[in-house]
Formats: structure tokens, C-alpha cells, sequence
């Protein structure tokens, strides 16, 4: 696995429930180590530990975990250049979610190997779409569905998702897109602010 997506759990532990809480996952899950190297590829069965220990340590499920982070990647502000990234998708929430099939094409772009869950959206009706998620960690679905609601916010998008179950691993959201302009969304430039 990618240290960057092993890199991004870290974080999320150590941001929303401190240091200490990783630190008892990280030896929970017998990494050896405290810090991923964000750069550097660990196998999957690792992360998935990770994972595990994570989910005993803050007593949540592995969906609510996935959920969480999916939330956590595009709404905290030390990941602002993710958001950034995302935010190319489109200037609504339609837009993005159209963008979506090419996400994991762009990611690459922006980091070199990455390999994202493949990403397939189908329009149902006039404001309803359906979401495939076929990925190599269990509970990328859920991630996507974090990932989702915070874009949702971001754009100020009324969403109705819906996760709908995994079969011959793929995993399937739905998606009602109730009003594209319900709030006022956050603000994005298309250049980055420079300090």
C-alpha cells in the first residue's frame, strides 16, 4: 500500500483524537515504528492492521472509520491541496460528481503511483446517481461516501447518500443531489494563496 494513503490514517488519528490515540494503534498493530513514510510502499496486509487497531483504540466500526477519514481528507485544513484537487473537478457539485470517473487518473498525475479505488458514476434519473466503488482496501465505499459529504459541504450542495452494499467487490452509493445551491459554499480560487 501506498505510505501516502498509510500516512493519511496516521494523520487523521493524530489530528481529530491526538498523538497518543496513534500511538497505541501503531503498537496495537505492531508497525515497529510511530511514522509512515509517506513516499515509501508497505504491504497491504500492514495497512489493514493499522486499520484494525485504529478501529479497537477509538471504538468505532470499520464503516464509520472510513467514513470519517473520507470527511476528514477533504475538510481538514492541513489537507487543503487534496481539497484543492478535488475542487478542479468542477465549479458545482454536479460537475464534480461527473468528474469522479477521472479521479484516480488525476491523482496520479499529482502522485506518481497512487493507485485510488476505480470510480464509475451512473445518472439514474434527473437528480439521482449511482456511485461504483471497486477499491483494494475493504471500506473504500465508506471513504468515498466521507469524501462525498464533505465535497457536498464544501460546494454548499443538499446530498442524500445512501451506502448500498458491496457485491463481488464492488461497492455501491447512491446519490440524491436535493438542491446544488442550498448553502453557501466555501470559497476557492483557482490559484492557490501564496504567504
Amino acid at each position: 500500500m501506498q505510505g501516502l494513503v498509510n500516512r493519511a490514517i496516521q494523520r487523521f488519528v493524530v489530528d481529530s483524537y491526538g498523538a497518543s490515540k496513534w500511538v497505541v494503534a501503531a503498537r496495537r498493530a505492531k508497525v515497529g515504528f510511530v511514522d509512515f513514510e509517506p513516499m515509501l510502499n508497505y504491504d497491504d496486509e500492514l495497512t489493514e492492521r493499522v486499520l484494525d487497531a485504529v478501529c479497537e483504540v477509538l471504538d468505532r466500526s470499520r464503516n464509520e472509520l472510513m467514513e470519517d477519514i473520507g470527511t476528514y481528507l477533504v475538510s481538514h485544513p492541513n489537507l487543503e491541496p487534496l481539497r484543492r484537487l478535488l475542487r478542479f473537478g468542477g465549479v458545482d457539485f454536479l460537475d464534480f460528481l461527473h468528474s469522479l470517473d477521472d479521479l484516480p487518473d488525476r491523482a496520479r498525475l499529482a502522485v506518481s503511483g497512487l493507485v485510488l479505488p476505480q470510480l464509475e458514476l451512473r445518472q439514474v434519473d434527473a437528480h439521482a446517481y449511482c456511485l461504483t466503488c471497486v477499491g483494494n482496501i475493504p471500506g473504500s465505499g465508506h471513504l468515498f461516501m466521507g469524501v462525498l459529504r464533505g465535497m457536498a459541504d464544501d460546494y454548499g450542495a443538499l446530498v442524500f447518500l445512501d451506502y448500498r452494499g458491496q457485491a463481488d467487490g464492488v461497492e455501491t452509493i447512491s446519490v440524491a443531489l436535493l438542491d446544488t445551491e442550498f448553502a453557501e459554499g466555501r470559497g476557492f480560487e483557482l490559484s492557490a494563496q501564496v504567504s
